[in-house]
């Protein structure tokens, strides 16, 4: 099978950054338009099959992956959903920022400025989870970087026992970084009080997401617009340090990075870009960062993160698009200059047909409705599941032993926390419900109206109306679900931490089970 911090601090982080030598990344536009857009109007047009539910369930009642208007308006999504997974235990707190972390028997709980900043526990939680039934709150880490929210960046390395998080105020941020030694994972302990934490020695970085390389030794920092990357030197954790930063692209968001650490996935707009950094990573003098080879799509766009996998030796990609049902693509990159989409992995809710029903039970919920965001595999070589957190459409686990052929085998979409939106301080969710209006899938939606596949009156529910305050009647799960054996700990926004049980007769944890992110 082929297989906010004051003004002064991030001016001066920007001069800092101006005065660092900035690596080139080249590419070659004519390159780009002619070999990078092949798949350019390519679209999934078919759904993975649904996972049939055991006698436990409390399975959804609409199409799969959708939670209807009716239910939500009911209060039949406060029941939540479930499928072939139990509810262990859990943590909620004031709900969970955008992506949380997990390390052995200890999870990490993102924060989202300004929210997290109130008391009673401030900045990012650690949660000691020895007994998965009663996680237990044992730290609180209030350094810079963790109150300023550490959106996509906070990353675990099991490699070297360390956890990172930088400071992103609101979409992006500047020059804050805190490195902790996680031996004791219930007691972090932080390592570099000067460079990065201090906050007269802010980092010249900007950041929206971050990741390390496996083996430890780099964090990467990426900033968003205008596709500014910096490589920082963990060799000595106590002092982070830039040793390469430089523009990839018009935009860049999550990656991947290849076990050898010579390859970055770096995700942009819809696709990503292929940079051969294996100078950084043999830490050659004044290291220089190439492209190498770019696939664009509109399938989807946001291109969140990359999970790096082989099948049969063979190299391919797990990618996952934030927006506009894009779902989750399987890309081939045995060719580093071409790679190209393999197979997808969508929910009925993504396909095209029913992107006015989408509309109908979506609006109210916020800017996101029914996208994937971050996954993670359950080994690097020859996966056999794939678990994924969705906005309104919960954790989705599939069965990838056939990646060309992938199918459901469960899901678990929490409660809903309608109408609590003021006690989350620390969700997006509950943050961002002032806008009712799914935006993130406007691209999807012309899409279907310009294929004659969007029902205008289809589009339409009691819930039309619902432009602004959402009522939270849905989750966002937004961190990757992680695998500790048959179970998966993971947060979603307004439900927090939690630890989901997979039932046995639809997984079993393979031997050499290692929990893959990608970033």
């Amino acid at each position: 099978m082929r297989r906010s911090k004051p003004a002064g601090v991030f001016a001066t982080t920007l001069i800092c950054a101006a005065m660092l030598p900035v690596g080139a990344a080249s590419a070659d536009l004519a390159d780009d338009l002619g070999n990078a857009v092949q798949q350019f109007f390519d679209v999934g047009r078919t759904s993975v099959p649904r996972a049939e539910c055991g006698g436990d369930s409390l399975p959804e009642s609409g199409m799969q992956g959708d939670v209807p208007a009716a239910d939500r308006l009911s209060g039949r999504s406060t029941q939540g959903y479930r499928c072939n997974i139990s509810f262990v235990g859990g943590y909620q707190g004031k709900g969970a920022g955008i992506t949380s972390a997990t390390y052995e028997n200890c999870s990490y709980t993102g924060s989202l400025f300004p929210g997290d900043i109130l008391g009673p526990a401030q900045g990012v939680q650690v949660l000691d989870v020895s007994d998965p039934a009663n996680p237990v709150e044992t730290a609180n880490l209030t350094e810079p970087a963790m109150l300023a929210g550490t959106w996509e960046s906070l990353k675990v390395n099991a490699e070297r026992k360390l956890l990172v998080g930088t400071g992103v105020p609101i979409g992006i941020g500047a020059g804050f970084l805190s490195v902790y030694d996680i031996s004791d994972c219930a007691h972090p302990r932080l390592l570099n009080p000067g460079a990065g934490t201090n906050l007269l020695m802010p980092l010249p970085i900007t950041t929206h997401e971050g990741g390390f390389s496996p083996d430890g030794r780099t964090y990467w920092a990426s900033g968003i617009a205008p596709g500014f990357v910096s490589a920082v030197d963990l060799t000595d954790p106590a002092n982070p340090h830039v040793i390469w930063q430089g523009l990839t692209g018009i935009e860049a968001h999550g990656f991947g990075i290849s076990p050898d650490g010579n390859r970055m996935y770096i995700s942009a707009l819809g696709g990503f870009t292929t940079l051969d950094i294996s100078a950084i990573q043999r830490r050659d003098p004044n290291p220089q960062v190439n492209h190498i080879g770019r696939v664009f799509w509109t399938d989807g766009f946001a291109t969140q993160h990359s999970i790096p996998v082989t099948y049969d030796g063979q190299p391919y990609l797990f990618t996952v698009d934030e927006g506009g049902a894009g779902g989750v693509k399987l890309i081939d990159i045995s060719d580093d200059t071409h790679p190209r989409v393999a197979a997808k992995i969508k929910l009925a809710i993504n396909l095209l047909e029913n992107q006015d029903s989408a509309m109908a039970s979506g609006m109210g919920g916020s800017v996101f409705s029914y996208d994937a965001h971050y996954c993670a595999a359950d080994r690097p070589d020859n996966p056999t599941a794939l678990a994924c957190g969705w906005s309104e459409a919960g954790v989705r686990v599939f069965d990838v032993r056939d990646p060309f052929h992938a199918k459901e085998i469960a899901y678990f979409n929490p409660p809903a926390r309608t109408g609590h939106n003021l006690e989350l301080w620390n969700s997006p969710h509950a943050l961002s419900s002032i806008i009712g209006v799914p935006g993130m899938e406007f691209p999807s939606a012309a899409r279907a109206i310009l294929e004659g596949k969007f029902d205008p009156a289809q589009a339409l529910s009691a819930r039309t109306g619902m432009v602004a305050f959402g009522d939270l009647s849905t989750d966002w799960c937004f961190s990757p679900p992680e695998w500790h054996g048959s179970q998966l700990w993971t947060s979603c926004n307004d439900n927090g931490f939690m630890v989901l049980q997979l039932a046995d007769d639809v997984y079993t944890p393979p031997a050499d089970q290692h929990s893959v992110v990608g970033s």
